[in-house]
């Protein structure tokens, strides 16, 4: 667990396993398509992670594993020496600036189309996506996934496994399995999507095994040390419904909980909530609160982080505020107001604006709000 003077000291040092962290602060993961066609990270991708290391932790966007795995246009990969070093460029430029960070880890499954990948997507089952998507060529009417084979099963989870000796080749302190917001994992928790009669359908113990044995690949290839998962509890993003969502949650705790993991991240946690209250309860290791910011003012961002804390909360996961702010931590620690996101430039587009763009505080201070938009299409 993490270990500070005061327990709801966002800002005070923590650590995270081996890691020394200089505060509680993670930057969350979020899909911009500022990638390479070929999923490459660029440059562009090096300055923004570099502009933002004085995060206690950067969980890098969702990378894919394999070609099929691709979720829309310009994502970033991690299948190839091309990726690898790509995302070396990265983590070099984040090191230099004093930070650290991890990849997550990312198949889209249903959450693809042919007009991006050219390939048939797969899922746990032929259910599509129930709304449309995009791709190169604007928003498209999902496509009906194939269901996955006991073979494309052992494949998918060789090649998580491969893409996490990539990441660490590439220079990341760890990776973070993606099994959260209706992302291929996800969908077969999720009894929706999740129509098999298999191994790995019906009960909750038999839809969690695909996660859980993709954390364990994973964790047996760098060292659990070095993973983390993320999981959204109650989470209807991209089409998906549990329905049994505290026995679904325990049974993939059950499963995971002795594997020694780096941590446990949870999407738009809210201590309110019975689900969040067991999971707590339940999990032995480091837990990433990431609270469900509804004012996204300076005060209200710090009393959801201090909140979060207090409600047994080990780090913070914060999105939205990491990526209008570069210099974020100084904000806070200054009491400064934040910068708005342009929403214009949020995602399906390239470039700098609205990316590298954002000015830090000693250039130009800004209105005390940020603007939430597209939240369900960030992964």
């Amino acid at each position: 667990m993490t270990q500070t003077t005061d327990s709801t000291d966002f800002l005070a040092p923590a650590r995270l396993g081996r890691l020394a962290l200089p505060n509680h602060l993670v930057m969350a993961p979020l899909t911009r398509n500022r990638a390479a066609a070929d999923g490459t990270p660029t440059p562009l991708m090096a300055a923004h992670y570099a502009q933002r290391a004085s995060a206690g932790l950067i969980i890098a966007e969702g990378s894919t594993p394999n070609a099929v795995g691709q979720t829309y246009p310009d994502i970033t990969a991690i299948h190839t020496d091309r990726h690898t070093a790509g995302w070396r460029q990265v983590t070099d430029a984040v090191r230099a600036a004093g930070g650290r960070m991890f990849l997550q880890l990312q198949h889209g499954g249903r959450v693809s189309h042919p007009a991006t990948t050219g390939l048939t997507p797969v899922a746990p089952s032929p259910v599509p996506l129930p709304e449309t998507i995009f791709t190169p060529r604007g928003h498209r009417q999902a496509a009906v996934p194939r269901a996955m084979t006991a073979d494309d099963i052992r494949a998918t989870v060789a090649d998580f496994a491969a893409a996490a000796r990539r990441a660490v080749e590439a220079g990341f302190e760890g990776v973070e399995v993606h099994s959260a917001n209706g992302m291929l994992l996800h969908q077969f928790l999720a009894g929706n999507t999740n129509r098999r009669t298999d191994g790995y359908g019906g009960p909750a113990e038999r839809r969690v095994r695909f996660a859980a044995e993709v954390t364990e690949a994973v964790a047996d290839a760098i060292g659990p040390d070095r993973v983390g998962i993320r999981i959204s509890p109650a989470s209807r993003v991209n089409g998906v419904r549990e329905d049994d969502t505290d026995g679904l949650y325990a049974a993939l705790l059950d499963r995971l909980k002795g594997l020694d993991l780096a941590y446990l991240h949870l999407v738009r946690s809210d201590p309110a909530t019975g689900w969040y209250r067991r999971i707590r309860a339940d999990w032995p290791g480091v837990l990433i609160g990431n609270p469900d910011l509804t004012g996204l003012s300076t005060e209200a961002v710090t009393r959801a982080a201090r909140e979060m804390l207090a409600a047994g909360a080990d780090l913070v996961a914060l999105g939205r505020p990491f990526l209008a702010n570069p210099d974020l931590v100084e904000r806070l620690r200054l009491g400064a107001p934040l910068n708005p996101v342009r929403d214009r430039y949020f995602m399906y587009v390239g470039g700098a604006e609205g990316y590298n763009d954002y000015p830090a505080l000693a250039a130009q201070p800004s209105s005390d709000s940020i603007v939430a938009t597209d939240g369900a299409r960030v992964a």
